[in-house]
């Protein structure tokens, strides 16, 4: 198993454009070979005592948390999916870092192999 994750701020004017870019793309994602793909927005953000995703993401007044990620079956799967879905048509447009709901440039990704799997 191997996760893609994403930690992102999106402003909440945006979301619905969001929502539905996240869709599309969880559905080509799935269709290319993805086992799972979750997009989640923040609800509950007062933990004390460790940093805090706001602060991670350097959120701004009127602007949402969104964790998200993607599960493959393996590291090589995931780069054979990863390179078919960034050759889809049908997200083409929607991968342009100018088109996107949200600054990408504040977004934090990467690649994570499980440690526990409970």
């Amino acid at each position: 198993m191997y996760v893609d994750g994403f930690l992102l701020p999106v402003p909440a004017r945006n979301m619905k454009k969001y929502a539905a870019i996240a869709k599309k793309a969880g559905k080509v994602w799935r269709e290319h070979g993805a086992i799972e793909y979750l997009e989640c927005v923040a609800d509950d953000l007062r933990q004390k005592g460790s940093s805090s995703f706001q602060r991670m993401t350097r959120l701004k007044p009127g602007e949402k948390v969104l964790f998200s990620w993607i599960v493959y079956k393996s590291r090589a799967d995931r780069d054979r999916v990863v390179a078919k879905v960034m050759k889809d048509p049908r997200l083409a447009d929607m991968m342009k870092p100018d088109s996107m709901p949200f600054d990408v440039k504040r977004m934090a990704y990467g690649g994570f192999k499980p440690l526990v799997k409970a």
